[in-house]
């Protein structure tokens, strides 16, 4: 093996950085080239594919500092292209360009759409491996994803934030947070910096209810002042009604299938305001979630995954994801198949940790998890 490629897809993660320049340090003790490709897939389609750069040892020195990617990603499905209204399978060219570039080996980096598409093309016989990387945490095989610590970090404290108005005034904040089918990110971040109630995909939820929680704390809240008179409500993009309805920003699909999810926010505060005695307001922050740099678990783990991916590859493991088991960064760095991370979600275990009477974390949850 003497060059290898490396590519990062879908949204980007703190600590994406981290494990670029693992994975660039790693091959160097080989004596192994590594070039970066540039917006995920879409680096080797043939429009693309002549755009590369190389990644010497001192040009990836610092990266670990970085948030985001500096590889540039984009949700591009080599299997699905939009061109001229149609869509069409442009896999062929993936593998065509791998053995014009020269490449023994690819590492790709993402959630379940990029290794998905990893998956589909090492059938293809692409000499590829994943790296698992999504801060809704919700790849199965894996027991971490990078990003997911950076962004719970990020969110608790615009959580917390949302206290101090919220107390002022005697609103209710809804703050909406990214999580599409898992509810890991909201969950934890609620937990974490203190939301009366979170909203998560897995467990579908009423008005009623609702608004019986919220009128009973801030009515008493109002009554005596050794109560608060004001909630935080912390509702992931994903929630659902118990009709099954989610709330969309907009009804196009991209590439893997997916509509645009966004709203639910603003969608329970104006709900909030007309049917309850109190106000309300919603808090976006969307893609600051993903923002910054990386905490110390996700540089970590960039550093563990990014060495493990190129050793992978070295001992003939295409197919196969870079995994963590046990609680990171204390954990064990193996791999599993691609073809795991492709098959499905990793969602919150709501009967272990959530309450869904309170729609908080379950009182009990401490001896749940001794039991």
């Amino acid at each position: 093996m003497k060059r290898i490629g490396v590519l990062t897809g879908g949204g980007d993660a703190p600590g994406l950085n981290a494990a670029i320049k693992s994975v660039v340090y790693r091959a160097h003790d080989h004596g192994i080239e590594v070039v970066g490709l540039h917006d995920g897939w879409r680096g080797l389609l043939d429009d693309y594919c002549d755009d590369v750069t190389p990644l010497p040892h001192h040009v990836v020195r610092t990266w670990d500092r970085d948030g985001g990617t500096n590889l540039g990603s984009s949700r591009t499905n080599p299997f699905r292209v939009a061109s001229g209204g149609k869509t069409e399978d442009r896999s062929d060219e993936v593998i065509r360009n791998i053995e014009k570039l020269g490449l023994d080996g690819l590492v790709a980096m993402g959630g379940e759409d990029t290794l998905g598409v990893a998956f589909r093309l090492s059938r293809k016989g692409a000499p590829v491996v994943g790296v698992p990387k999504t801060i809704d945490k919700d790849l199965l095989g894996t027991d971490y994803t990078l990003g997911f610590q950076t962004a719970v970090t990020t969110c608790q404290e615009i959580i917390e934030r949302c206290r101090t108005p919220a107390g002022s005034h005697h609103w209710v904040q809804v703050v909406e947070i990214m999580g599409r089918h898992a509810g890991h990110l909201a969950f934890w971040s609620g937990v974490g910096g203190g939301a009366f109630i979170i909203l998560i995909p897995e467990v579908p939820f009423s008005f009623e209810h609702l608004k019986e929680l919220l009128t009973e704390r801030i009515t008493r809240g109002m009554k005596n002042r050794k109560y608060p008179s004001y909630a935080v409500v912390v509702a992931a993009e994903g929630a659902r009604l118990e009709n099954g309805e989610l709330v969309t920003a907009s009804k196009e699909v991209d590439a893997f299938g997916h509509v645009k999810l966004g709203g639910v926010g603003e969608m329970l505060s104006s709900w909030i305001r007309e049917s309850c005695p109190f106000d309300a307001r919603s808090v976006v922050p969307a893609h600051a979630q993903r923002g910054g740099p990386p905490g110390p678990i996700d540089r970590i783990m960039g550093c563990l995954f990014g060495a493990a991916a190129v050793d992978l590859l070295l001992g003939g493991g295409s197919g196969r994801m870079v995994s963590a088991r046990g609680v990171a960064p204390a954990c064990r760095i193996g791999d599993e198949s691609l073809e795991v991370a492709a098959s499905g979600l990793n969602l919150l275990d709501a009967d272990l940790y959530y309450d869904r009477e309170r729609l908080n974390i379950h009182r009990g949850f401490f001896t749940r998890v001794r039991s």
